[in-house]
Order: C-alpha cells, then sequence, then structure tokens
C-alpha cells in the first residue's frame, strides 16, 4: 500500500471533500482523485461514494479512516519521541477524554500533574459521552479517559480501570432557600425542589437510591448533564442541588450558596480508563500518583 496515497484519503476525508483537500494540499482536484483511486484499486473496495451533490464515505471507508487516525498519530509519537522542532523537543501529546458528568474543577484537579513532568507536554482534552469516548480510546485516538464511573465488561472495549479516589457528597442552597426547608438535613430534602443530574449519569442512579433508602421525594425541578449549568441554575435559588464536597468552598464562593448538609454514605468515584494494565504513560504515572490522597470520605450526617 502506497502510504501517500493513503495520506491523501486521509486529508479528503478529514477536510469534507475533494475540492476542499486540493486546496489544503495546494494539488489540483483531478490529481487528488486519481491518488485515492489507486489506493481503492490496491485495497479492492470503495472508500467513498457520492451523496447528493457531494461524498460522504463508505463503511469499508469509515474503517480505513480510523486505521488511518492510527497510523499518523503514530508518525507524529515518533516524531515527538524522536526528533525535534526549533528550538527543543517537540511537546509530548497526552490526549484525555473526559466524561461530561465529571465536573470541570474536579477534572482540571485529577489532570494538573500531567503538566508538571520533568518533558514538555501538550494536553490535549476532548468532553463528550462516556461510550463515546471509550470507543476513540479502543482504537487509540486519546491515551485516557477520566469518568465517574468504572468500564463495565459488557461494553466490549480491551481497557482496564484504575481507581482516582471517592469525595463523599455535599447539598447546597441559596441562604433564601436554605431559610425555607423544613427540619434537618436530610428530611428537610423532602418536597424540597430540587436540582438533579442526567438520567444516564453514575451520580443520579447513587442518588436516586440513597432518596429512597431515606425515603425522601423531593421535587424535581430540573435535570442536567452538565454539572456547570446545573449549579448555575442552583445559584440563582431554582433548588437544592450536590456536588463533591471536595469542592465546597469554591461552590460556596463561585455561585452564593450555603452547605446545607452531607451525606457520607453517598458516594462519588473517579477512575483513569486506560488501555494499559500497568501504566508506563508518564502523565498517567503522575495523574495516578497524585490522586492518592487528593481525595478524601469526610465523616458527615447522612
Amino acid at each position: 500500500m502506497n502510504f501517500k496515497h493513503l495520506h491523501y484519503f486521509w486529508a479528503a476525508a478529514k477536510a469534507g471533500g475533494i475540492v476542499r483537500a486540493s486546496e489544503q494540499l495546494h494539488i489540483t482536484p483531478q490529481t487528488l482523485s486519481g491518488q485515492i483511486k489507486l489506493l481503492e484499486e490496491s485495497l479492492g473496495c470503495s472508500l467513498f461514494q457520492k451523496r447528493g451533490r457531494g461524498l460522504e464515505l463508505t463503511p469499508e471507508g469509515r474503517t480505513a479512516l480510523s486505521y488511518a487516525d492510527q497510523i499518523f498519530a503514530l508518525g507524529s509519537e515518533l516524531e515527538a519521541a524522536l526528533g525535534s522542532r526549533g528550538e527543543g523537543a517537540r511537546a509530548l501529546d497526552f490526549r484525555v477524554g473526559i466524561a461530561d458528568a465529571v465536573p470541570k474543577s474536579i477534572a482540571y484537579r485529577l489532570l494538573e500533574p500531567a503538566l508538571g513532568i520533568a518533558e514538555p507536554v501538550r494536553l490535549i482534552c476532548h468532553e463528550g459521552n462516556f461510550r463515546d469516548l471509550l470507543g476513540q480510546l479502543s482504537v487509540q485516538r486519546i491515551d485516557l479517559v477520566i469518568a465517574d464511573e468504572p468500564m463495565g465488561p459488557h461494553l466490549g472495549v480491551k481497557a482496564f480501570n484504575h481507581t482516582l479516589g471517592t469525595t463523599a457528597m455535599s447539598f447546597f442552597a441559596t441562604a433564601a432557600l436554605k431559610r425555607s426547608l423544613k427540619g434537618e438535613f436530610p428530611a428537610c430534602l423532602d418536597r424540597a425542589p430540587m436540582l438533579i443530574q442526567g438520567a444516564s449519569s453514575a451520580a443520579r442512579q447513587r442518588l436516586d437510591l440513597w432518596l429512597a433508602e431515606h425515603r425522601l421525594r423531593p421535587r424535581p425541578i430540573g435535570e442536567f448533564d452538565d454539572a456547570a449549568l446545573l449549579k448555575a441554575f442552583g445559584g440563582e435559588g431554582r433548588g437544592v442541588f450536590m456536588t463533591p464536597e471536595v469542592l465546597e468552598e469554591e461552590t460556596c464562593t463561585q455561585y452564593g450558596v450555603e452547605v446545607i448538609g452531607r451525606a457520607a454514605e453517598l458516594i462519588e468515584e473517579f477512575f483513569a480508563i486506560s488501555v494499559e494494565r500497568r501504566i508506563t504513560h508518564p502523565c498517567v504515572v503522575a495523574i495516578t500518583k497524585a490522586a492518592r490522597g487528593r481525595f478524601h470520605r469526610r465523616r458527615g450526617s447522612a
């Protein structure tokens, strides 16, 4: 297989068309089409098909693109490992997927140690759905996934869970809303307006179980996949909300709310998921080492 032809195909797929890719590569569309045709002949299948006035990838084309992504990513890593550009060694790319249920402040605290290793690092973060990120991990488009739940065996992805830490959960409300609540925590949550995580999140599932165990029935005002948006509504007094206990101080300061109680047995967990059983990537080593002892479970009222 001619890797120059593969690169032309890869460029066309990434650019979304022959004409745009030819402009980026500074060659004619006819030349680019001819090179891709040669690749298709060598592979014995069509990589593009007509869709209206444009082109789209065939199933074989999507498979080829996945492999091309890995090939050219490895090429970049080879340059980083053995070569140098300009005045010094090229930074080590560290590609991380962050599950959208993980609070941004937690993600920063977990990833910060990666920027403190001896060699220069370029951190590339992608936020998204947990399962989608695991799919990218499986084809090595990213090096690590940070999530609030472990990868289950039913997903069929060959990867490994590394526990980073746990923290209890705290509940917050504005001063005005707090005064309107009846009783002590957690009884005060019964029939109280509440802002909760989206139904698919691990934190929501744990919250539902905890509420059921305490026979509490708050009034859900809204459900949010984005933790920052949930807290923004909470800061406006729209409802009680919960967030990890380790973020208490900044949550109170940023959103002008107060702690109404802590649930010591309601635990938020954080995991690093990688394709390595034995961690070797220097950034992942730094993250897992620093995470030990950073999160804790503090005894609070339940």
